[in-house]
């Protein structure tokens, strides 16, 4: 089998340095700093940053450059374990601030710090377990199915940082291109990262596109394929049934998250206000069901590959010798589930009880499937973490309201199962991306779980002094400071479903058309995907699909000149990756140090500074009295320089909405 003639970079039978104390401090510092940095972004504007290739980068230069250690392994390490802190701030953020604003409101008490680091634990740990089943599924049999284009990305940054020469150049070449393009983008604000155009011949329409470098690389490296069926998805939405919903439905008001109708609604905020309000749930409703659909379709290899590791271990043997296919034994994998669903059920500070406990451990199995499948699809960076909570949370807290668990004490168990989902799907889908890394360069996989446990761990014991050190200088959850758009979300949902207002028929509008799709063949998930997300984001990756088909399908003198041309793409692409991957992380710290105060008396951070839109920005040029900085404004951006081109077009340019983890 093909898997069987891969050859990691570091053969399996070098033994080098790996899990070391060096690897552990600096990969748990900056896990804590990934896991604040992206805390704060995904607060403020919703969005937060893949850490991976960051942490990367910044090892090769504090262990190759400062220490003088040589081993890739060792910096693979240290992006393993530094990337957890990221996944485990994503989870928490997207869902408990809903507490803080129920507390604030006078219902129930905020979260206590155990609390929050216990929940932010278990679902991490949790993660990371479920994971490791599937890694011999996923990572193993599906090499060269599943492209992880992140853990892709990671590798080849790796082994250029290790090579040097040629594939260095072309890797370093496009992240320093994509660096600067984004710093210039989203930090000076000089031009427009972000372009949507609502079609006013065609009410309910529009389209756009994401002008970072990033998104055209995670879709060269992707394919023509998987790119075109998230492009497909965003079409279906965006050009037919939100044209539809202003046709049909224009003076309706469908759901009570707005008192607007929906013909309002657009004239007041754009088409987005659309995605954001009505076609994110038909969206949800639709990845709910293409998770499902995967999950069956992925059983019988997924029950194959668990009955092998048991009839091994119960043999009294490893699974192998091999140094590069050793995972954590499957009797730890179980206690550890086992014993993290007691401490769910019986310790206080975690207010569930044995019946929610399950719903955990059966909603977490699927999720982290389901999400770890996705990764290897699209990448970690585009992977809808919140809409899989979403689907968690429509069903946990029906579920509740069934068995009479109602009010503050269903509202509240109901986000706490949401926030453990979620930490869960962000994990499960950052250490497929690791340990993908690790297949390519040539890792043990035991010592990388180890380390994602660590760096979960390290990152629990944070979050909450986090979490309460940013409502504090903020003003609070739910501020104009501090949105917390995706937790105010969640917050809507949960009392939605409570009060028996929540818009089933869009759910289940999602479910029907995810089954259509299915039918016709077409792979749901990735479709799915692009019916849930915004298609300014599908149209970039739809492009770089675009070019590696062209290139494919190009006359070469040689199969040798097809596959260097298409490989040296993969690398520019990886590069293009890392590039905005790390301003990223760049610019989310600068937003969080103090630059005094305006004249206005508001608080300035360096971000703000280096901010230049005001006195000089190309959208701003020659730009029409009449034109309003609101029109299509995106729902999930804060701090933004609107503008715009066309005097009679509706266009919205502004920071990318991102999605690390998760729209």
């Amino acid at each position: 089998m093909e898997e069987k003639k891969f050859q990691p970079y570091v053969p399996a039978d070098k033994v080098m340095p790996e899990f070391t104390v060096v690897s552990i401090v600096l990969g748990a510092i900056l896990a804590i700093v990934f896991g604040g940095a992206n805390a704060y972004l995904g607060l403020r504007v919703g969005m937060t940053v893949s850490a991976s290739i960051p942490a990367a980068v910044i090892s090769m230069g504090v262990i190759r450059k400062i220490l003088r250690r040589d081993s890739i392994l060792e910096n693979n390490m240290v992006q393993t374990i530094g990337s957890a802190g990221e996944s485990v701030a994503a989870g928490a953020i997207f869902t408990l601030p809903a507490l803080f604003m129920w507390a604030k409101e006078g219902m129930g008490n905020a979260p206590g710090l155990v609390e929050i680091g216990l929940i932010a634990l278990c679902g991490g740990v949790l993660g990371v377990l479920m994971m490791i089943p599937l890694r011999s599924a996923l990572i193993v049999k599906e090499h060269g199915v599943l492209a992880y284009p992140e853990g892709q990305a990671c590798a080849e940054v790796l082994i250029a940082g290790e090579e040097g020469g040629a594939k260095a150049s072309t890797v370093f070449s496009g992240l320093g291109i994509a660096a600067v393009y984004k710093f210039i983008a989203d930090g000076l604000k000089i031009f427009p990262s972000e372009i949507t155009y609502d079609i006013s011949a065609y009410k309910g329409s529009g389209v756009g596109i994401d002008v970072l470098p990033a998104l055209a690389g995670v879709g060269y490296i992707c394919g023509a394929k998987v790119s075109s069926y998230l492009f497909a998805g965003g079409i279906l939405g965006w050009l037919v049934i939100m044209p539809l919903m202003v046709l049909f439905g224009g003076d309706a008001i469908m759901f009570p998250v707005t008192d607007m109708t929906i013909n309002e609604l657009v004239a007041a905020n754009g088409v987005s206000a659309l995605w954001s309000n009505y076609l994110r749930y038909i969206g949800a409703g639709a990845v709910a069901c293409g998770g499902v659909l995967s999950l069956i379709k992925s059983l019988p290899l997924i029950v194959r590959t668990f009955k092998d590791a048991m009839g091994d271990y119960g043999k009294g043997r490893t699974v192998s010798t091999l140094r590069t296919e050793q995972d954590i034994p499957m009797k730890v994998v179980l206690l550890g589930v086992l014993l993290v669903a007691i401490v769910l059920w019986l310790v206080p500070a975690i207010p569930l009880n044995l019946f929610t406990a399950l719903i955990v451990i059966v909603f977490g199995f699927f999720f982290a499937t389901v999400s770890s499948r996705m990764v290897g699809l699209i990448g970690s960076s585009n992977n809808p973490v919140s809409g899989m909570a979403i689907a968690t949370l429509l069903i946990s807290t029906m579920l509740l309201k069934a068995t009479g668990t109602v009010g503050i004490e269903g509202m509240t168990a109901a986000i706490v199962i949401g926030g453990i989902i979620c930490v869960i799907a962000a994990i499960a889908g950052d250490t497929s991306q690791d340990l993908k890394t690790g297949f390519l360069v040539g890792a043990t996989p035991k010592k990388q779980q180890i380390g994602e446990l660590i760096g979960v761990a390290v990152s629990s014991v944070a979050i909450g002094a986090i979490l309460y050190l940013l409502s504090m200088a903020w003003g609070g959850y739910g501020s104009n400071d501090l949105p917390a758009p995706q937790a105010m979300l969640m917050k809507m949902i949960v009392e939605g479903v409570m009060g028996g207002n929540l818009p089933w028929n869009m759910v289940f509008a999602g479910v029907f058309i995810a089954i259509v799709v299915e039918v016709l063949g077409i792979p749901v998930l990735p479709f799915a995907i692009g019916l849930y997300l915004p298609i300014y984001l599908s149209v970039p990756m739809m492009l770089g699909g675009a070019l590696r088909w062209f290139l494919e399908k190009r006359k070469y003198a040689s199969e040798k000149d097809k596959n260097d041309t298409v490989q040296s793409g993969v690398l520019y692409s990886s590069g293009l990756i890392a590039g905005e991957g790390i301003v990223g992380i760049l610019l989310a710290v600068l937003a969080i140090i103090p630059a005094g105060m305006s004249d206005e008396g508001v608080a300035l951070y360096v971000s703000d500074k280096i901010n230049i839109s005001e006195g000089f920005s190309i959208g701003n040029i020659a730009l029409p009295s009449s034109c309003s900085p609101s029109i299509s404004s995106p729902p999930r951006t804060a701090r933004r320089s609107n503008s715009c081109f066309f005097p009679s077009r509706a266009v919205y340019f502004g920071m990318q909405p991102g999605l690390g983890y998760y729209p």
